[in-house]
């Protein structure tokens, strides 16, 4: 299959190749997504063929409009306490889980009686989902379990030949995918953090609960009731380590290893304490910062060869838990502590 470079001003191309059941990678503000028609099964397996992605691991559909959720039969119904969020943050880069209604093909839920749905605002996004005329099935559009792609030439690294199409939008500004909440427990909560913090749900719901995957492990046999909760995801093909400790203890750490496959991962203007190779991701205490550059820098060391990430241990507070559910899911819950 040879793959088309398509730009944002191809939204009815990529419209009509999505409408016939092919595969496009879109940009959003979070990350680029792999899209396909989320009413067609067919062409959701696909998906999942592309990726390499396990078929129990659900997907998340994306719409530009509210009616959609009950004109196209997307949700059972529709909770009050969906359309206070949706005022309060869509379009963005927040998903909803709700009971499904009867359109959406188990190949999205993974055979859950949920669905996830996410309005994203990004123009390109946008006018793509609307050029299509359906609702859009889209993970991210990398390789499964490598970080995920916030720019096109990332996507055409793992997918060129594999999908019908690419629409360059430029790079994501989040960075980091969506933050996934759920309102099919008595209590609402997250199952993967993103740019809307918990404090920012907390406004407009109370309540809100924090799964011990966030920032734990499913439990055994436990199935993922949302993207991103599995054990091993975001990692490059190096090996990565989060690292506690001051700066001056982390220079001495990474000083002393291999310069040539090592890499650290610090915070900005910390560089000059390395003698390794370095990539700054945001400034300490900068969380969306951090989120905005993680997968770029993690993706850049495969680029370079690196056998060995050693990454500042960040803060997990606000948008930093969405960097600390990434990194750890990355290092497969390697810490070292100095």
């Amino acid at each position: 299959m040879k793959t088309r470079m398509l730009s944002p001003g191809d939204a009815e191309v990529a419209g009509e190749i999505l409408r016939r059941g092919g595969l496009v990678a879109i940009p959003t503000e979070t990350v680029y997504g792999l899209a396909a028609n989320a009413l067609n099964g067919e062409a959701v397996a696909n998906i999942f063929k592309a990726k390499g992605r396990p078929m129990d691991n659900p997907l998340i559909v994306h719409i530009t409009e509210l009616e959609q959720l009950e004109d196209q039969d997307l949700v059972a119904y529709v909770p009050s306490a969906v359309y206070d969020l949706a005022e309060a943050y869509w379009p963005g880069p927040l998903t909803i889980i709700m009971e499904k209604g009867s359109a959406i093909p188990d190949e999205v839920s993974a055979g859950l009686d949920t669905v996830a749905i996410r309005m994203p605002s990004h123009p390109v996004a946008r006018s793509i989902i609307k050029a299509a005329g359906v609702p859009l099935a889209a993970p991210s559009a990398n390789t499964s379990g490598l970080p995920s792609p916030t720019t096109a030439a990332h996507v055409a690294e793992d997918m060129d030949g594999k999908i019908d199409a690419i629409v360059d939008g430029g790079p994501c500004s989040v960075g980091v995918e969506s933050t996934v909440v759920t309102l099919c427990t008595e209590t609402p909560r997250i199952l993967r953090p993103g740019g809307v913090t918990p404090e920012m749900l907390e406004e407009v719901l109370g309540d809100v609960d924090i799964d011990q995957a966030v920032l734990g492990k499913l439990k055994e046999g436990e199935r993922a009731a949302s993207p991103g909760m599995k054990y091993k995801h975001y990692s490059p093909k190096a090996e990565v380590y989060i690292v506690r400790g001051s700066l001056s203890q982390f220079a001495e750490f990474v000083n002393a290893k291999d310069p040539e496959t090592t890499c650290a991962l610090v915070f900005d203007g910390e560089e000059e304490s390395i003698r390794c190779k370095t990539l700054p991701f945001g400034a300490e205490g900068d969380e969306s910062a951090q989120a905005n550059r993680l997968f770029y820098d993690l993706r850049t060391c495969d680029d370079l060869g690196i056998k060995n990430i050693y990454v500042r241990c960040p803060s997990s507070e606000g948008v930093g838990l969405a960097v600390m559910n990434r990194l750890l899911r990355a290092a497969e819950y390697r810490f070292i502590d100095l």
